[in-house]
């Protein structure tokens, strides 16, 4: 089977409208979560988000084009063009049905869903747009990152909760591995802060309610963490073959070396109680990357700053690894970027390549009083350098999704 490498990233975040930016953030230990600014929160339960700010669609696309997308699906194009431009690949000068686009979105699009149940509500059937279903769609994202890339392979969505754009990228990795595609723009996307989306999980009691200091409420592993904070943005990878990577005589990032994927089968919303089934899906990613727990020199955890969330993943990294889980630096970078939901995988995915290409570890920023339960190294506060040649991102879903990357550095081997 094919080796498939990292070759380019796309990056929209509540820190940055590209990858640099982004990443300079992260490795300062900065927040991107503030009060919502996109609409009156008065009434409402948490009055904060990771809000992407500064972005304007058309300074990167087409009016006409931008307007007939949904935020979500905006951020995807955008991403996806910066990712191209990192890989240095043009494709029109590929074979256009050897390049797929497969973007995970857990929501879709809902701003656009909500705004014209107001103008149902408000004006009546007849002014709803044309456009609403295909905005609102969560398929649009890929189909619109195929249209602005003119990649004409497999296009399709990945919705597995908050494990989808990790699945979008294992799903790239199949894809390339097996021979049906040389290239695949892989990755996430989403735009879930509007009002119905917040009260929803507001309702469910799964946010955040520390309004008096919103760059402190994603806190992930303390002792007092409340809920996580919701984000936005997209995240977009340019996979390669090996074959095509070295034909173009390209240079990878690092090389997507291991997937793994399990269900709970257990809860709407909440993980295994026993950690075994997200444990096993840390063991399938490292079996299918040929890597010893022993070799792991960084983890991304999921670490959403859900009381839940945090010890049972803490459980089954231990399960999972043993002894060797002690030693592993591990880090929340959720705990700057909030939860990117369905991109939030993805997401990760680019800044575990920007450790491995930058041997940093990541913090986890307001790790101030850790919860005695989850007793890892999870990198408190700053930054870290250290060299990385493994790294790994976990993805945890709603409904019972768990899934797990392995990236290495291209040079290192077994």
């Amino acid at each position: 089977m094919q080796r498939v490498f990292v070759t380019g990233l796309g990056v929209i975040s509540p820190l940055g409208l590209e990858i640099q930016s982004t990443w300079e953030s992260i490795s300062a230990g900065k927040s991107g979560i503030d009060f919502i600014t996109a609409f009156d929160t008065e009434g409402f339960d948490t009055t904060f988000a990771a809000e992407v700010k500064g972005f304007d669609p058309e300074a990167y696309l087409e009016r006409k084009e931008s307007r007939r997308m949904d935020r979500f699906a905006q951020f995807a194009a955008v991403a996806a063009q910066e990712a191209c431009r990192n890989a240095g690949i043009d494709l029109a000068d590929e074979d256009p049905f050897r390049v797929g686009a497969i973007i995970g979105s857990g929501i879709g699009g809902i701003l656009t869903l909500s705004q014209q149940y107001d103008v149902l509500r408000d004006r009546g059937p007849r002014r709803v747009t044309p456009f609403l279903i295909p905005m609102m769609l969560g398929d649009m994202a890929s189909a619109q990152v195929s249209m602005v890339t003119g990649s004409m392979g497999a296009n399709y969505c990945v919705v597995s909760s908050c494990s989808s754009g990790a699945d979008a990228l294992g799903q790239g990795w199949e894809m390339i591995r097996r021979g049906q595609a040389d290239v695949v723009l892989a990755g996430g996307s989403e735009a879930p802060i509007v009002p119905i989306a917040v009260a929803g999980f507001n309702s469910l009691r799964a946010l955040s309610r520390f309004n008096e200091d919103p760059a402190r409420a994603s806190k992930p592993f303390n002792r007092d963490r409340d809920g996580f904070v919701m984000g936005e943005g997209s995240a977009v990878l340019v996979l390669e073959s090996e074959e095509h990577l070295r034909k173009r005589g390209a240079t990878a990032l690092a090389e997507l070396r291991g997937y793994g994927a399990t269900s709970d089968a257990h809860h709407l919303t909440e993980p295994n109680p026993t950690g075994l089934s997200a444990a096993n899906a840390i063991r399938l990613a490292l079996e299918a990357a040929s890597v010893d727990v022993s070799e792991v020199d960084y983890l991304n955890a999921h670490g959403t700053s859900t009381p839940l969330n945090d010890w049972q993943e803490t459980k089954a990294i231990k399960l999972a690894m043993g002894e060797e889980a002690y030693r592993v630096p591990i880090s929340s970078t959720k705990s700057m970027t909030g939860h990117l939901l369905g991109a939030g995988g993805a997401l990760e995915a680019a800044l575990c390549v920007k450790a491995i290409q930058e041997d940093i570890i990541p913090p986890t920023i307001n790790l101030v009083d850790p919860d005695p339960e989850c007793d890892l190294d999870y990198t408190p506060l700053t930054a870290r350098t250290a060299k990385v040649d493994v790294a790994m991102s976990n993805s945890f879903g709603f409904g019972g999704h768990n899934s797990v990357l392995v990236f290495t550095d291209p040079a290192w081997a077994t």
